[in-house]
């Protein structure tokens, strides 16, 4: 099982605390009797095992149709809202946006990957509360690190917004992506350790059609979560 980079802290530590615990045990074996070592070997090791897979990096696929979006995070599509007047819109020069939310639970691969190719025009850190991802509050008062994209699909550019948030248990979001990066489709960028809310805001110009609803099972990097329908920009869909 391949472990990502991002968790080497948590996943490095927790293999030295499991493996310090199991040598005390064997040495303890003459005390605590050998049923009682076993047990607790057992213990330790699931533990570590439970720790080592969130932090698991499995191979992704990335869909080679050109024209489609991707998720960019796995876990089960909570929401979808339309919105005016917020200030997402902004970025987006005052027209109407999606947003589509995806929770992530513990038992959730928690990378985050990029939805397109797309290249970093900005990032926002928040701090926040740490409400339960589920939660309509979540989006709204959470810790948040916001990247703002320009995004190419085929010879369309247009505006998008990841938006990285803790939840309950996640106290903790990795973002590596800096001002000026230019991302491929698929490509990893960071990580929310331990439970969390990935949101992703897409123009909704009719060129854009969700290929997502309520309750779908998602994928980070090979899930698809819209496709941009149409050639070339029209002048007023230009960045």
């Amino acid at each position: 099982m391949k472990l990502t980079g991002y968790g080497r802290r948590e996943w490095l530590l927790g293999g030295c605390l499991a493996l310090a615990a199991v040598i005390a045990l064997v040495a303890l074996l003459p005390v605590i009797g050998k049923a009682w070592a076993i047990t607790l070997i057992s213990l330790v090791c699931l533990d570590y095992g439970c720790l080592a897979a969130f932090f698991r990096d499995p191979y992704r696929k990335v869909p080679a149709e050109s024209n489609i979006l991707v998720s960019p995070a796995d876990g089960v599509i909570r929401d979808i809202e339309l919105l005016k007047d917020t200030d997402e819109n902004e970025f987006f020069e005052g027209r109407s946006v999606i947003r589509v939310g995806i929770f992530l639970s513990v038992l959730n691969v928690h990378l985050n990957r990029a939805h397109a190719d797309i290249e970093i025009k900005d990032k926002q850190y928040k701090k926040g509360k740490f409400h339960d991802a589920r939660s309509p509050l979540a989006s709204k008062e959470n810790e948040a690190m916001t990247v703002f994209c320009s995004t190419k699909v085929e010879e369309r550019v247009f505006p998008s917004i990841i938006r990285q948030i803790s939840g309950a248990i996640a106290k903790r979001i990795v973002c590596e992506a800096e001002i000026g990066d230019e991302i491929k489709k698929g490509a990893r960028f960071g990580m929310i350790k331990f439970g969390s809310r990935t949101e992703l805001f897409l123009p909704a110009e009719p060129w854009m059609k969700l290929s997502v609803k309520v309750r779908d099972k998602v994928y980070a990097g090979s899930s698809v979560i819209a496709s941009v329908v149409g050639g070339k920009n029209d002048a007023k869909h230009s960045e």
